[in-house]
């Protein structure tokens, strides 16, 4: 059997809503005016729904696990395990392509053989409430100008400060392909967050780069409760302070400023989008954000002190 140009890989959980519109859309990918050359691999936490039916009836290879066993990264070295690419596609089932060339944009990336991992530009489906889309937009994925990082003038992970760290081993599992052969060297590492930032040190550190492909164009956004906001960016400040030593909010003086800073920008949105969205949308800024920057907050308050003792807690990333 001939090798796929393309392996898409997906971890899936009760995803029919989301793959009845993905599924199409990567059947439409063209690449040099021809359809694109790819599988589809899944791993399904044991969802309930048509996931699993639907992506049989897609001609994709499923394996089954129950939920307690899926893991970031461990279930995708998995999916990549039963893969045949020669590029390894990651993406979220919830991530929808925006238009045809998606695939190509990302090979693209490829034609410089020293790049081994190359992630696309994210930005909020259509239609998104203002709050939403300014979260998405206001993320670096969302960037317009392309960029490709390696380590030649750097020296190693750790010359960057903190910060410039965070910023520099940047990349971004819900749209982003891998090299095959590289990541069998290099897999992701056993980490309960923050694989694709792990993934990235490794493979800087080995000598390959890592390019940001904004042609390569794909919606995905979440709209976030209070609760789930403080948990998802107290998750996200805790591996910060793990992995870099970056306090995203160390103080209550800068959870109050970022609280100040957040609310104006979402009048702003709010404002541009209309009047309608200043009555309907802008009351769910302050409960928003203060559960945002409050969980920043509590993900940042202990650890990731000097660098040394930055660099003694990230070794599970690094």
């Amino acid at each position: 059997m001939a090798r796929p140009r393309f392996s898409i890989l997906l971890p899936t959980l009760n995803g029919a809503a989301d793959l009845r519109e993905l599924l199409p859309r990567l059947a439409a990918q063209r690449v040099a005016g021809a359809a694109a050359d790819f599988e589809i691999v899944a791993i399904d936490s044991s969802s309930t729904d048509d996931t699993v039916a639907l992506l049989r009836a897609a001609g994709a290879r499923v394996e089954t696990i129950q939920r307690s066993e899926f893991r970031h990264g461990a279930t995708r070295n998995r999916c990549a395990e039963l893969a045949r690419g020669e590029l390894l596609v990651f993406l979220s089932q919830d991530v929808l392509p925006a238009d045809e060339h998606f695939l190509a944009a990302l090979a693209a990336a490829f034609d410089d053989p020293r790049v081994a991992g190359a992630y696309g530009r994210v930005l909020p489906q259509p239609g998104c409430d203002p709050l939403t889309a300014r979260t998405v937009l206001d993320l670096p994925e969302a960037e317009e100008q392309r960029s490709v990082r390696d380590l030649d003038h750097v020296g190693g992970v750790w010359r960057l400060s903190a910060a410039d760290r965070a910023e520099w081993l940047r990349f971004n599992n819900v749209a982003s392909c891998v090299r095959a052969d590289v990541f069998r060297a290099i897999p992701f590492p056993p980490v309960s967050f923050g694989e694709d930032f792990a993934w990235a040190s490794r493979a800087l550190t080995a000598g390959w780069r890592i390019a940001f492909e904004p042609r390569a164009v794909a919606w995905h956004a979440h709209r976030y409760t209070p609760a789930a906001a403080y948990e998802r960016y107290r998750v996200d400040a805790a591996f910060h302070r793990e992995a870099h030593g970056w306090r995203v909010r160390p103080t209550l003086a800068s959870a109050l400023r970022g609280f100040v800073y957040e609310c104006a920008e979402d009048a702003r949105a709010c404002a541009r989008a209309g009047p309608a969205a200043l009555v309907t949308q802008l009351w769910r800024s302050p409960l928003l954000r203060a559960a945002q920057v409050l969980g920043q907050y509590a993900g940042s308050r202990s650890g990731g002190g000097t660098s040394l003792e930055a660099r003694a807690s990230a070794a599970i990333y690094f």
